[in-house]
This record gives C-alpha cells, structure tokens and sequence, in this order.
C-alpha cells in the first residue's frame, strides 16, 4: 500500500510516494510562505494531487516541525512557521478534495525516527533513541516497538533537556538546554568564538570560511577535521563528548536498545561517533553491569521524514486509528 509523505521545511516542502519497503518512488518540491500557513496548505494539496495521477494511495503523512496535538491532526505551536492551535490535516484534506484521505500530522522529529527504526539501522531493535543534530537537538524514542508521544503528543523534546544549571541561553527561553551543547549551532557558535579569541590557531578554519571568523559553519569544521586541523578535531570531539554525556542519561531513563545520531554533522563520521561512544561508556550508569548501547549514524539522510510521516500515515488508515 502506497503512502505520500510531507517533509514540511521553512521556506519548502518535499513530497514524497512511498511504498511499504520504504523506497520513494517520486518525489516533488513546492514553495512555502513560513508567515502564512494557507500557503502550506495549499502546496501540499497541489504536489498531493499531482502524485495522485499516477499513483494510487489513501495517506497522507505530514512531518511539521512543532508541537503536535495527541491526536495528531493538530499543530500547537511552531517556532519557524506561523502554526498556533492549527488545524493541518483537516485544512489540507479539505484541500485535496477528497473524502477518502486520511491525512495524519506527526513531528519531524518523530517521523524521521520511525523511518531509522522501520528501514535504517534499528529495524532489528525493539526500542531505539534517535538525536537529530542540526540547527537544535531533534529527538525520537521508540519503545516496544511504538513511539513515546507523551500525554499530550509534546514527548521526546530530548533537546530542552537541562543539562548545565543557568548555562546558555536557549529559543525556549530557559539556560543550559542540552541542544545548546549538543547541536549543530553549539559546534558553530564554539568555532565562531575560537577564531575569534585564538585566530592563529583557527588559522584553517578562517581560510576555509573565505577569512570571515562570522561565516564559519559546520561543514568547515568538518572539513577542517578531515584535513587533521587540531582545533577542528577538538571541536568535533567536544561536541561529541556532550553527545555521549547527554545519552548516558537518557539511557538511566530509557534503557534503550540502541541510539541513532542523524543531521547534517554526521558527516564527520567517526570524528563524532567515536568520542560520543566514548563519552557514553564514560558516563553509563552501572558500566560493566549492563549492555552498552550500540551509538550508530543514521542512514535515511534528508528523505527520512518523508518516508517516516508516509509509513506513520500508512499505519494509522490500516489501523483505524
């Protein structure tokens, strides 16, 4: 059974048809107004009819980037884009004009997860913890097999974690939020601010962001690393070490099978993962008492919320729900 899935983005959607092994078979963009949620609506509806002319299917999964209601047709509150109490699924079913659509919304975050667990590498698992590095600290937690929603549908905000009392401040307006350690701008920020105190030593990093400390993103320090830069390498590191500390907890919490790391940083590979396994073991509850969970990258890349929301949407209309 074929499911569409909706990554919905700031500025874009992507739009996806996918089929029950998880593979996309078509694929198309719209622009997007973030100020005006009708203009969302209406993208998604024009790029859902189009794929409906060659392909058949009665789902329709949205991945949004926000607080989602439990019953998951409802947007609460978005940070980038003007969602507050908003009604998506019933907006963009209405849209499509057909009755026979069932229209689910779910996090990005979460949708991305499911997609890790039920294709990438935690399809073996029975519980699996997603951290979705990019601009915050995305989360997904996936126990016996279904996702940790919460009461309210607000579950596995991992990023808003405190995790250093009165540290930096962070959008949700708390300090010391563990996506401000953990996140690909706590790497830029760290970078931005060494190039600043310690020009010499950022010497490789500045002449990769043109000779502008301000315009150093992640993908220098990646490339800096990779290049054996030592403050690259320790950058990359650091972030790694809060990575591993932070999922020490959340194993004392969850006990999960093991932890998928997703985003655009992953790229550094090892340069990442082998400090956060690290970190984790360093800082496990009860080591050599308990297994050690697996810290592994994610292999979905971009189109894992489109292929999460398509399988979440698939299994709510078989199931009913």
């Amino acid at each position: 059974m074929h499911a569409v899935g909706v990554d919905i983005g700031g500025t874009k959607i992507a739009v996806g048809v996918v089929d029950d092994a998880g593979t996309i078979l078509a694929k198309v963009r719209r622009p997007t107004q973030p100020e005006n949620p009708e203009s969302i609506d209406a993208a998604i509806a024009d790029a859902v009819k189009e794929l409906g002319q060659d392909y058949d299917f009665q789902a329709v999964g949205l991945a949004a980037a926000g607080f989602v209601s439990a019953d998951r047709e409802r947007v609460l509150f978005a940070p980038n884009i003007a969602w507050r109490e908003y009604p998506l699924a019933a907006r963009v079913a209405e849209r499509t004009g057909r009755s026979d659509l069932r229209v689910v919304v779910e996090n990005d975050a979460n949708a991305a997860g499911w997609a890790e667990f039920a294709y990438g590498p935690a399809r073996d698992a029975s519980s699996m913890i997603m951290l979705t590095i990019g601009t915050g600290l995305g989360g997904a937690i996936i126990s016996d097999g279904a996702l940790v929603r919460g009461s309210a549908g607000f579950a596995a905000e991992l990023g808003h974690v405190r995790v250093v009392p009165d540290g930096h401040p962070c959008g949700c307006g708390h300090r010391g939020c563990w996506e401000q350690y953990a996140s690909g701008s706590a790497l830029v920020r760290e970078a931005r601010r060494a190039a600043t105190e310690r020009p010499v030593r950022a010497a490789g990093l500045i002449r990769l962001a043109g000779g502008d400390p301000s315009m150093i993103a992640g993908p220098h320090v990646t490339e800096s690393a990779a290049d054996g830069d030592e403050l690259g390498v320790e950058l990359l590191h650091e972030l790694g070490r809060w990575i591993g500390v932070g999922a020490a907890s959340m194993s004392a919490v969850l006990d999960p099978e093991m932890y998928v790391i997703g985003g655009g940083v992953v790229a550094a590979g090892d340069m990442l993962l082998g400090p956060a396994r690290d970190a984790y073991r360093g800082a496990l509850p009860a080591l050599g008492h308990r297994p050690v969970a697996p810290i592994v990258a994610a292999s979905m890349g971009n189109d894992a919320g489109i292929v999460g929301a398509a399988a979440l949407a698939r299994d709510a209309a078989s199931s009913g729900e």
